[in-house]
């Protein structure tokens, strides 16, 4: 990869673009020329098909050659003003990405007075602007409603909003930082830690147990001494620990499915569930005004 990233390659694809532009201006030459056919008077190439089908030597119509021209000499002023010709960044110094940062500067600088007014509300008065929520909705729908459903509630593997069961905390703070730094929620596979074999199934009724879902209440007993293998995360009373993302077993919000067979698929397998930081996505400006949207949906 680095032969291939070195300035030899970069030489060399800018010599066969221009090559192929000064081909391109040879072929328009020779196909100008009325080419001569010995023998033939008739204008034609000598070439005849069907019979009495000839093939005629006419040269080609001035304004498809004055287009071509035309679009060999725009593709000799666009390599000179933009990126094209290897490692050459063009007079005008344009790349993609520095157009797009401009464009976001830009728009920071127009919006700027608006936040500015932002930054002075706290949380409950940022839910009570109807301006401020009304940015805070385009930002959700933009950046989180993929994965949370436009209605904030959620799917399978992807908690919902409007309640009130937060793996991380459900205050503005909270909120504020998931949304800033992501987050990443790993639960490591347990079998072995709860002692295997019947255990896990044990354990798993003891799970459900906890939030008085369908379950067997004698494997649930007999689950209840291996659980404390899980109380590290999870709490001895399964209330689970908002500092770890460690889920609250004793209410009915199953993220990621309920029932013996998923909890125990769970227990055995383990689970890494992220969110992805939005520090680079958004400014921090915009970061507090969805925070206190997401904040108000439960709240």
């Amino acid at each position: 990869m680095s032969d291939f990233l070195s300035s030899g390659w970069s030489i060399a694809i800018a010599i066969v673009t221009v090559l192929s532009l000064i081909a391109c201006l040879a072929l328009l030459i020779i196909a100008a020329r009325r080419r001569v056919v010995p023998g033939v008077t008739d204008n034609s190439t000598g070439h005849v098909w069907d019979e009495d089908l000839r093939e005629l030597n006419n040269p080609l119509p001035r304004w498809w050659m004055g287009l071509f021209v035309l679009t060999v000499v725009f593709s000799f002023a666009y390599l000179v003003l933009y990126p094209g010709l290897g490692a050459f960044a063009g007079t005008w110094q344009w790349t993609s990405s520095g157009q797009y940062e401009a464009e976001q500067a830009r728009a920071r600088n127009e919006i700027a007075p608006l936040y500015a007014r932002f930054a002075a509300m706290d949380e409950t008065q940022l839910a009570g602007d109807a301006q401020a929520m009304g940015i805070g909705e385009r930002l959700y729908i933009n950046h989180c409603a993929a994965c949370h459903g436009s209605d904030a509630r959620g799917s399978k593997g992807f908690p919902n909003l409007t309640d009130k069961d937060w793996l991380w905390g459900g205050t503005f703070t909270d909120i504020r930082k998931t949304i800033a730094e992501g987050r990443n929620g790993v639960m490591p596979p347990m079998a072995e830690a709860v002692g295997g074999g019947d255990n896990v199934r044990n354990v798993a009724h003891y799970v459900l147990s906890l939030s008085g879902s369908p379950h067997d209440s004698v494997a649930a007993q007999l689950g209840r001494s291996s659980f404390t293998a899980c109380a590290a995360c999870h709490g001895i009373d399964g209330k689970g620990n908002t500092a770890m993302g460690a889920p609250n077993l004793t209410d009915k919000v199953w993220l990621h499915g309920w029932g013996e067979e998923t909890v125990a698929a769970m227990i055995n397998g383990g689970k890494n569930n992220a969110m992805p930081a939005h520090a680079s996505r958004l400014t921090e400006e915009q970061v507090r005004v969805l925070a206190a949207y997401v904040w108000r949906l439960s709240n």
